[in-house]
């Protein structure tokens, strides 16, 4: 197997489990649309990398944790519905980025890469880089899960046990903007959305505890990088589509087996 293939598993792998993980309250919590407002933004944090010359990493986690803040803040606000609030800064956002990408041409960027993913190109350097970005999404996560889970069921409920509902909140944004610019390289902006809810709602079919869903949307995500990623070494077709598409396929069969059962 070619070293490119190893790593793209690799940092694929770290992804998608990371991503099962997060997916699941991205599901539960019916946060779908949040997850593509971020990765919008994430072509903004792009062009902040390249303008500032401090690397695409660094601005892509700047921007996506700047929208995800403003977002939080806005949610606390009633006049404006959450979906419209969400519509009006993930479009801004995308807008905002392809023009602030066009003051940078006269370097080489390759938009198809940013929004649909080249994970086959990482190199030993990223795959560092997002195995320790991830390690401490992780950390926190495992130390969020039970108030997390809590507030997930009921928000009064995880008020009378002491959550701190706005810290809780606020940390899992956090969360999420961090595994968003860290799964660029792997999917693209346009497809991360997925990675998080196809393989959690393909848990669902299976698990009987909200630990199992976790444990079997990351399984789940890292067979569908196993199977995207070899598809696309062996066929040329992009990487990203290629993950997406067996993680939906595992879906859709998932959802076949649990009609079958019926």
């Amino acid at each position: 197997m070619d070293e490119f293939i190893i790593r793209a598993l690799l940092a694929g792998s770290l992804v998608a489990a990371v991503a099962g993980l997060l997916g699941v309250f991205v599901v539960w919590r019916r946060m779908a649309f949040f997850g593509d407002t971020l990765s919008h933004s994430a072509l903004l944090g792009v062009a902040i990398g390249m303008l500032l010359n401090i690397g695409f990493m660094v601005g892509v986690i700047v921007s996506t944790l700047l929208v995800g803040i403003i977002l939080y803040l806005f949610q606390r606000q009633r006049r404006v519905s959450n979906d419209a609030l969400l519509g009006i800064l993930a479009h801004s956002g995308l807008a905002l980025g392809l023009i602030a990408l066009s003051f940078v041409q006269t370097q080489n960027v390759n938009l198809e890469d940013w929004l649909f993913g080249d994970v086959l190109t990482v190199t030993w350097t990223d795959v560092a880089t997002i195995a320790g970005i991830l390690l401490l999404v992780v950390i926190v996560m495992i130390w969020l899960w039970h108030p997390l889970l809590t507030l997930t069921i009921h928000e009064e409920l995880a008020k009378v046990e002491g959550v701190n509902v706005n810290l809780v909140n606020m940390a899992f944004v956090i969360l999420v903007a961090l595994l968003v610019a860290t799964a660029m390289q792997v999917v693209g902006a346009l497809l991360i959305t997925a990675l998080l809810i196809i393989p959690a709602s393909a848990a669902r079919s299976f698990a009987k505890t909200p630990e199992q869903m976790a444990i079997y949307a990351a399984l789940i995500g890292i067979i569908s990088v196993l199977i995207g990623v070899l598809t696309s070494g062996y066929t040329d077709a992009p990487a990203g589509p290629c993950i997406v598409f067996a993680s939906a396929a595992i879906f859709f069969a998932s959802q076949a087996t649990r009609l079958i059962q019926r």
